[in-house]
């Protein structure tokens, strides 16, 4: 197995394409072409790591952050960032990062935490927009069922918890080969009226090439024409945070102690507590002070997330509260999650979970 190969079987549990702009995510060490002896799944890779991958003969590191965030401009192994990349390029090691790509799942980040701390029924907090698509063709009517069915095969169709989901409607289409075309059915130099279905489908814009591959593989016509816009619609399976309910209503304390216990985390800042039931409850692995107002407004009673600063827990403003537990703490399942992937896609393979604790922040 070739480093590119497992790079698109993360694809297909973080697609890259919804990795935040600001991101650096995919292969950022090493060549795709590079058979891999052995992976070690980590948080963060930092010469610890590196050591601990030539100590274990694995030759790829998946890692949730990107060792490689803004851009190099010398590597001399003065800073961290160069020292790491620097023993990885000189022990053969590639190094793959996933980051906002895995932060944006329904099945990622924030559903590791809604897991731990038994959220049910957990929903995207923040849909990411743009990542809906809609393609509109023209299909004879007597081919209309094989390009649907293969269409619906790579995934297009699919909307939530229902697949196969398309328009059809019936048409009069007209068109006049030219002396240089290969026409399917009419006459060249003559204009021909085919009875048509219109097709409509929506598709993640992850899958594209998928999609308009299985377009062009299976139409019948020479010329396929055809039309793919991107909408406003929201995504329930793309985007930043969840929010769900508990099973059972709880004290703020004893949410909080909870909390605490569960992420294994040795404090919890937050903001005042309102003396209220917790009820539902929104989490956002990593920085996430930025999405505050939007747990307001879905009505959380607790919002969890890490590295708020001082007048942002101004912004709780008696609605709900904000509980910051760390970033570490917030993304510490993460590689578990990565690896227990890996192991089910491959379980023949050596998939290693990282014993380093690369958390960076102890506390006394």
């Amino acid at each position: 197995m070739t480093v590119a190969e497992v790079g698109k079987l993360l694809d297909t549990l973080s697609p890259l394409h919804y990795a935040e702009d600001f991101d650096n995510v995919g292969l950022l060490v090493g060549h795709e072409e590079t058979e891999v002896k052995g992976i070690l799944v980590t948080l963060d890779t930092l010469e610890e790591v590196v050591d601990e991958a030539i100590a274990k003969k694995c030759n790829l590191i998946v890692s949730f952050h990107p060792i490689v965030f803004s851009g190099l401009k010398k590597l001399v192994g003065t800073t961290y960032v160069e020292r790491v990349v620097m023993k990885a390029i000189a022990n053969n090691i590639a190094i793959f990062a996933v980051h906002t790509a895995l932060d944006n799942n329904h099945l990622g980040v924030n559903a590791k935490i809604c897991e731990v701390l038994g959220i049910e029924n957990p929903k995207i907090l923040i849909p990411k927009k743009g990542t809906i698509k809609k393609l509109i063709t023209y299909v004879p009517k007597t081919a209309a069922d094989n390009l649907r069915n293969a269409l619906f095969k790579v995934g297009a169709g699919n909307i939530g918890n229902y697949s196969n989901c398309s328009f059809n409607l019936e048409g009069l289409g007209s068109f006049n080969p030219s002396e240089k075309s290969n026409p399917t059915v009419g006459e060249k130099g003559k204009t021909h009226f085919e009875k048509e279905i219109q097709l409509n489908l929506t598709f993640e814009s992850a899958m594209e090439g998928k999609v308009l591959n299985a377009l062009f593989k299976n139409h019948p016509y020479e010329e396929v024409a055809y039309e793919v816009t991107t909408l406003d619609n929201t995504n329930q399976n793309i985007g930043m945070g969840m929010i769900g309910t508990l099973k059972s209503p709880a004290k703020e304390v004893d949410f909080l102690k909870m909390l605490k216990e569960r992420m294994q985390t040795p404090v919890v800042r937050h903001s005042p507590l309102l003396g209220k039931k917790v009820e539902r409850v929104a989490v956002l692995g990593g920085s996430g002070a930025f999405a505050i107002n939007t747990a307001k407004r879905a009505g959380a009673d607790v919002y969890v997330t890490a590295d708020v600063k001082y007048h942002q827990f101004f912004q709780a403003e008696n609605q709900l509260v904000i509980a910051d537990i760390g970033h570490f703490e917030t993304e510490q399942f993460t590689k578990n999650l990565l690896a227990d992937f890996l192991k089910e896609k491959i379980p023949n393979f050596a998939v290693t979970l990282s014993e380093s604790n690369t958390n960076p922040i102890k506390y006394f």
